[in-house]
């Protein structure tokens, strides 16, 4: 591993991403976060949009410049989109989400995972969702573009496997943050009635998973997808 331990997490501007730099530095990892703007995250900034080639290729050159070799791919950035049906949903929408869920976590692992590769050690966590394994109704692009995204997880980890790069992916359930606010009442209430344990996640629980998966001390697996969802997931 390279001694200065650069951890992007994309999106870490606030939820999730913010909970999962926070638990990274604790590991000793210096978090760096791609995102649209600059926010009130403590940690290191690059500004980056991950659905923009040149952008993601750029973000990629200056953090290596300015902070070090980057060690750790937190692939973070999404959004659901509006709660619509297939019927209701139009095709800017669609493209939109399936821009920034699946072709972002695409370009940030192309260009990231080819710095890694050279050195010979790196891990990449793609944050999935247990939408694209389940598909959730009134959020069908959404699910499809996770459901990419694990997908993309097993192709891209059987690939890297042996050079020292681990890609690994975590599909949790609802999880409790402004997110969920771009959902319907009923489309929250759906998801949590279908949890056993009957709650939301929490960012603090999704983000010590996280640490382990970008961690040494997770060594043996690759491709593989983890679940966080309260008892809900069946596979």
């Amino acid at each position: 591993m390279p001694q200065q331990r650069i951890a992007v997490v994309t999106g870490g501007g606030k939820g999730i991403g913010d909970a999962v730099a926070g638990r990274l530095a604790q590991d000793g990892l210096t978090p760096i976060v791609w995102d649209l703007a600059a926010g009130a995250s403590p940690h290191g900034f690059v500004a980056c949009d991950v659905a923009d080639e040149a952008a993601v290729e750029a973000a990629t050159a200056e953090t290596e410049a300015r902070h070090g070799p980057i060690a750790v791919l937190v692939n973070n950035a999404g959004f659901t989109g509006p709660s619509t049906t297939i019927a209701e949903t139009p095709l800017a929408q669609w493209q939109r989400v399936q821009a920034v869920n699946l072709a972002g976590t695409f370009l940030c692992s192309r260009a990231v995972a080819a710095v890694m590769t050279a050195r010979g050690y790196g891990r990449i966590v793609n944050i999935a969702s247990l939408a694209g394994k389940e598909g959730t109704p009134t959020l069908g692009a959404y699910s499809a573009a996770k459901a990419g995204v694990i997908a993309l997880t097993k192709a891209h980890g059987k690939e890297l496997a042996g050079t020292g790069v681990l890609v690994n992916a975590v599909a949790p359930a609802a999880i409790e943050t402004e997110l969920l606010m771009q959902m319907s009442e009923q489309t929250v209430a759906t998801m949590i009635s279908k949890s056993p344990l009957g709650r939301l996640g929490s960012v603090d629980e999704l983000a010590e998973l996280v640490a382990w998966l970008s961690s040494e001390r997770c060594s043996f697996s690759t491709g593989a997808v983890f679940d966080l969802s309260g008892g809900r997931a069946t596979y």
